[in-house]
């Protein structure tokens, strides 16, 4: 920027926002907010600035353990998020959706700060689009049904086979930085709503979110363990998650490379993945198009969130009429 440029308008940060910043942000265990049995911490940057946000607990691989304990405690037989009805489960996803739309204000300026997007796209597109994810999965709590299948060859009524949906257990999820909340929405919403447990690990440059939206599923009541959060870095809390012998699914999304070593992490106890991996898409413009809005639509495309969006349109095919 050059010295008589006008600089950026800088938008106060709200006090809810403050207050959250101003402590050191540990880790949710099994109900409880408490620090990383090794004491250690890192700081997280505004990445416009380069300067501190907050200090946030880094969690190892005896926090994970910790954390899927929690988790594997909260899917016992007879615990209360296992007795918990379909419609409960349906009532409880409501009333998170309810409070990030309370705190939206609150949570796009995290996001903005933590990520650097945009205020206004946080605002206006990330956050609803949680809110609407959680309610959207709320829906489907008590849809959720198996099926009777007839058996050929034997006389009908004689026998019958059915399908029951249970849930798959304990869920590991690991979310990228580049849509910070509305990746652990994605992960936690579908996870929750089918009666699972969650340890998620938020990337560890934008962990301050996912932080936020636990005291908030706290705050709508979801039991002790049912949802844990463990920051910190892939190499140890990712690591460790990926390959721990309790955990029965992993969910990640994040690059091919990083894909690759989950794979093979998960290999130990055959557990059930799910990979969203780095993937890049192509544009077509053809003869007959429309320019003007080709143009624009094909440069947000490429630059809409900085480029950093997996389906970012970073090939374009234009018909050379």
């Amino acid at each position: 920027m050059s010295p008589d440029a006008t600089p950026p308008r800088s938008v106060p940060r709200l006090p809810a926002v403050v207050d959250f910043l101003g402590s050191p942000r540990p880790l949710l265990i099994g109900g409880k907010w408490q620090p990383a049995q090794s004491g250690k911490t890192f700081v997280t940057v505004d990445p416009a600035t380069g300067t501190p946000l907050a200090r946030v607990a880094e969690g190892e691989a005896a926090d994970i353990d910790a954390a899927v304990a929690a988790a594997r405690a909260a899917m016992t037989p007879g615990s209360p998020w296992t007795r918990m009805p379909p419609g409960e489960r349906e009532r409880l996803l409501h009333r998170v959706a309810d409070l990030i739309e309370k705190h939206v204000d609150e949570l796009a300026q995290l996001e903005s700060l933590d990520n650097g997007k945009a205020l206004k796209v946080a605002r206006h597109g990330d956050i609803p689009s949680v809110a609407a994810c959680f309610r959207y999965m709320a829906g489907w709590a008590s849809r959720l049904d198996g099926r009777q299948i007839p058996l050929v060859g034997s006389p009908p009524g004689l026998f019958h086979a059915f399908t029951l949906r249970e849930p798959v257990g304990v869920v590991g999820a690991i979310i990228p930085w580049n849509f910070p909340l509305l990746m652990a929405a994605w992960k936690l919403a579908p996870a929750l709503c089918c009666g699972n447990a969650v340890v998620l690990k938020p990337a560890e440059q934008t962990p301050l979110s996912a932080l936020r939206l636990g005291e908030l599923l706290c705050q709508a009541g979801l039991p002790d363990g049912v949802v844990n959060i463990v920051t910190g870095f892939g190499e140890t809390a990712g690591a460790a998650l990926a390959g721990h012998p309790q955990v029965d699914k992993v969910a990640f999304t994040g690059s091919t490379e990083v894909g690759r070593l989950i794979v093979r992490a998960a290999a130990g106890n055959l557990k059930k993945l799910t990979l969203e991996l780095g993937g890049k898409s192509p544009n077509v413009v053809f003869a007959d198009a429309d320019l003007d809005p080709a143009i624009a639509g094909a440069a947000n495309a490429i630059f809409f969130n900085q480029g950093q969006v997996c389906t970012a349109g970073s090939r374009l095919y234009v018909e050379e009429a």
